[in-house]
């Protein structure tokens, strides 16, 4: 467990590094520009490579040692920044500033690629799991990297914007720049036992491998449908992504809403913690599903009234489960998929849910604004003032209850399913 939480500290401080610069980048790129597609156009090519590179990260796990993974990792992020912070110095912030510049999207382009790398490395971590943790103490563990993920966010989500604010971006590279080679210069003093890479003899020479990846899950009976599921709550997640903050900075000015945002991640790191201390049980697939219940009650609640109180509650308690959620959907896949076998199941799992939430996210935008919004403005507002009140953002609330209905639906007919009773069979006897 020692080594473990090393591995989990070192991922700490990568995580946290990539998230502030990409973070800082975004805040940076809307000031100087003032262009919101500008921005768009950065998150969507983003979610676009990871999604793209999911699969080739997952083969790339299953057929290195973890650890050399995790240093290329954090090598390839060291030299991006570095070589962003160059370009920096040799173009200087005037030059970079400007949308039309070719340079600016090359510099974007080179911290883009640092940041998306990252995601290999938490592929790595999940099957670190399988190596370095009991399977009784494998549900704490990834309670614990859940709470990672909270602390990440909380600590980008607030320096990310005082950085650019008082360092700027200059600065703000030598920073990232500093922390990354620290993770680096750490994780190779870090001894992950891996004498012998567990090779799966159909992995080959292929560096994308998803014939493999797809046979790796046809082979575990009940595994596509837990698949399935995971990619249709982040099509349900989708509306919340794009609709939150537009109902937020409703509520609170733009300054507040950064702090409300950090005030509500704390709930992400106790729910990890919750996991850390007491575990999820004999059935962690019941967990999960229960939990996604609960976070449709959330979503289903929070909006009711024009409430910010509400609000940040419901967010809060939406930040608290979804760590345990998270925790139940690794633990079950680290104990079923054969540890040869688990980079490409988790990469294609990364690369399905890194697709899903954006599509929703951009049709739900434009039905939103032209369709939904204006109804409820106008007659709609009269119609479902006995269930949502009235308000500025009856729309909004309006599709957060409708999502969160079709999701506790499709959660309870998945608890009564064929396909969670083989999985549970299939957890109980691995």
């Amino acid at each position: 467990m020692k080594k473990f939480y090393a591995v989990l500290v070192n991922t700490l401080i990568a995580n946290v590094t990539t998230s502030y610069l990409w973070f800082a980048l975004t805040f940076w790129l809307y000031l100087e520009t003032q262009s919101v597609m500008a921005t768009a156009i950065l998150g969507g090519i983003y979610m676009l490579l990871v999604a793209f590179c999911g699969l080739l990260f997952g083969t790339l796990v299953d057929k290195n040692r973890k650890k050399t993974i995790m240093v290329w990792s954090s090598l390839v992020s060291a030299v991006a920044y570095t070589t962003a912070g160059i370009m920096y110095l040799v173009f200087g912030e005037g030059m970079l500033s400007t949308i039309s510049s070719p340079f600016l999207w090359i510099f974007a382009a080179i911290i883009l690629v640092g940041a998306v790398v990252e995601n290999m490395r938490n592929i790595a971590l999940s099957t670190t799991v399988t190596i370095l943790v009991p399977k009784g103490k494998r549900d704490k563990a990834n309670g614990l990297i859940g709470s990672v993920s909270g602390v990440a966010f909380l600590v980008t989500s607030v320096l990310s914007g005082l950085s650019i604010g008082y360092l700027g971006l200059g600065w703000t590279l030598v920073v990232a720049i500093v922390l990354t080679t620290i993770a680096l210069v750490h994780i190779m003093t870090v001894q992950i036992p891996e004498k012998k890479i567990v090779h799966d003899p159909e992995l080959a020479e292929k560096h994308i491998d998803l014939k493999g990846a797809v046979r790796a899950i046809s082979d575990v009976p009940g595994l596509w449908a837990l698949l399935l599921f995971a990619v249709f709550n982040n099509l349900i997640g989708g509306v919340f992504m794009a609709l939150m903050d537009p109902y937020g900075l409703t509520l609170f000015s733009v300054q507040m809403w950064g702090i409300m945002l950090a005030i509500t991640s704390i709930g992400f790191i106790a729910g990890g913690l919750l996991v850390a201390k007491m575990g999820l049980g004999r059935r962690p697939l019941r967990t999960l599903l229960i939990v996604n219940m609960a976070t449709s009650l959330v979503g289903l609640l929070f909006t009711l009234r024009e409430w910010a109180w509400l609000y940040v509650v419901g967010i809060f308690g939406y930040m608290c489960l979804m760590p345990i959620a998270q925790a139940a959907e690794q633990v079950v896949l680290q104990r079923i998929v054969p540890l040869a076998r688990q980079g490409r199941v988790f990469g294609f799992k990364q690369s399905l849910e890194a697709a899903a939430a954006p599509i929703t996210a951009f049709a739900i935008g434009p039905l939103a604004q032209y369709v939904i919004i204006p109804y409820m403005r106008g007659q709609g507002e009269n119609d479902w003032a006995w269930l949502l009140g009235y308000g500025q953002m009856r729309g909004i609330a309006f599709i957060f209850v409708t999502a969160s209905i079709i999701l506790i639906a499709v959660s309870t007919l998945a608890l009564r399913s064929k396909a969670y009773r083989t999985i549970s069979r299939q957890y109980e006897t691995s």
